[in-house]
């Protein structure tokens, strides 16, 4: 009879974390730009196809530019599966909260240094984006694994690096119709309440 109870205490089933691990792992396998066009709308899709080229470019690795595009989306896909399912308590709310912030700062200050000659401050940029990488390691703590902390860093060690960032903004670099198309998504995204 002991036995009996020793296995019903220990089979505790909860149907709801079975379903967001289920959620978590299958979108994250499935992350691919086909996919990403059904979950994410077309601006965000044209921003993401604009730093996937302009990644490519620099790096002259295909392959590294579609993992770096890749986690992107995983990380985004991941987050809004555990915001959607109430997964976060009331301090990661509040970290969310933050983040959410950080990024818009982040979205004016991408497009206010490339409207306005001279502005551009490399390391402004990066300690912004250091910062939302703070966060958002903060928010998956208790939720995903350290593959998931290592695409966090893997997308900002790049997007934060500050030569990256010097040659992105470079008036005269060859990134500029990339960084235009950008900024312009990214100021419809601030506009349509997407950031």
């Amino acid at each position: 009879m002991s036995s009996e109870a020793d296995e019903v205490a220990t089979d505790v089933f909860n149907s709801k974390s079975l379903a967001v691990q289920a959620q978590k792992k299958i979108l994250g396998k499935m992350a691919s730009k086909s996919i990403a066009t059904i979950l994410i709308d077309d601006t965000t899709s044209e921003v993401l196809d604009e730093l996937y080229r302009v990644t490519k470019e620099y790096t002259q690795s295909k392959k590294e530019s579609e993992r770096i595009t890749k986690n992107i989306i995983k990380i985004v896909i991941k987050l809004a599966v555990l915001f959607r399912n109430n997964q976060f308590n009331e301090e990661e709310v509040a970290q969310m909260e933050k983040l959410k912030k950080k990024i818009h700062v982040l979205a004016m200050t991408v497009i206010s240094f490339h409207q306005v000659d001279y502005t551009f401050d490399r390391n402004v940029l990066s300690k912004l984006l250091n910062e939302c990488r703070e966060l958002l390691h903060t928010i998956i703590n208790r939720h995903l694994t350290a593959k998931s902390h290592g695409r966090i860093n893997n997308v900002f060690d790049h997007f934060s690096d500050c030569e990256f960032l010097a040659t992105l903004y470079n008036p005269f670099g060859p990134y500029k119709p990339h960084l235009e198309k950008m900024c312009h998504g990214v100021n419809k995204m601030l506009d349509e309440g997407n950031i």
